[in-house]
């Protein structure tokens, strides 16, 4: 791969850390649109996370970041991988 195109190491790090996170899916569990009493958090097959302070949408973005970044930094590659595969 270009190294102008994917900074891998960059990747290779984020990728470390989606790996070692609690395994997905996550998802975020919002009062009042998920459930009617207790309070916001993300939910986890190992658990609940509690985020003190977090707004709704802080909640929903890092529950899905769980899923979203393994599937961008795929994309990334992939990408990455026709591009090389073209020049």
């Amino acid at each position: 791969m270009k190294k102008d195109l994917l900074d891998e190491q960059r990747i290779s790090e984020i990728q470390a850390r989606a790996t070692a996170a609690a395994p997905g899916p996550w998802k975020g569990m919002i009062e009042g649109r998920d459930h009617s009493s207790g309070s916001s958090c993300i939910s986890r097959t190992s658990g609940g996370i509690d985020l003190d302070g977090a707004s709704d949408a802080d909640i929903d973005f890092m529950a899905n970041a769980r899923q979203d970044v393994p599937y961008l930094i795929s994309e990334l590659r992939r990408l990455a991988a026709l591009i090389d595969s073209s020049s």
